[in-house]
């Protein structure tokens, strides 16, 4: 099984740091304009965020796993709720390529996987460098279209 590049820690610790320092930002107006909220309280928090942030991403990286199997995509991910998720090519629709800003600063991209289906229809792979990306994309739309061929009703 095929394991994300290592560099996809600092985009989910950068994620962290974001969303950490924004309830930071929210706490300090909480305190600033409706209740007093000692500034060691607000500091404290945001630091225990980011530590267990980091300490996520640290687990997920190790846990993440994909693979191209004979007939379907596998995925393994999940810290506290392992996910093991198959997708047989034939319920493939179509696969993009994705790169945010964040993702182009460090030099990864993500394959969006977009299934037939209502709920949960789409599978996205992050951590890839963005040659590995693209090739992923192009062998999963190969495989897709390969089973659709034999994909008999």
């Amino acid at each position: 099984m095929e394991s994300l590049h290592p560099r996809v820690r600092l985009l989910w610790v950068l994620s962290t740091v974001i969303q950490a320092s924004v309830l930071g930002v929210i706490a300090y107006l909480v305190d600033r304009f409706a209740v007093s909220l000692p500034q060691t309280v607000i500091i404290a928090g945001w630091v225990v965020l980011v530590l267990l942030g980091v300490a996520h991403a640290i687990a997920a990286h190790r846990i993440w796993r994909f693979d191209l199997q004979d007939d379907a995509l596998f995925l393994l991910r999940g810290v506290v709720t392992r996910t093991d998720t198959s997708v047989p090519y034939v319920r493939v629709q179509h696969v993009d390529t994705t790169r945010g800003p964040v993702e182009r600063a460090i030099g990864l991209a993500s394959v969006v996987v977009y299934t037939a289906g209502t709920r949960g229809a789409d599978i996205t792979i992050p951590g890839l460098r963005p040659e590995r990306a693209t090739e992923l994309r192009e062998r999963l739309r190969d495989l897709a279209n390969e089973s659709e061929a034999t994909d008999a009703v």
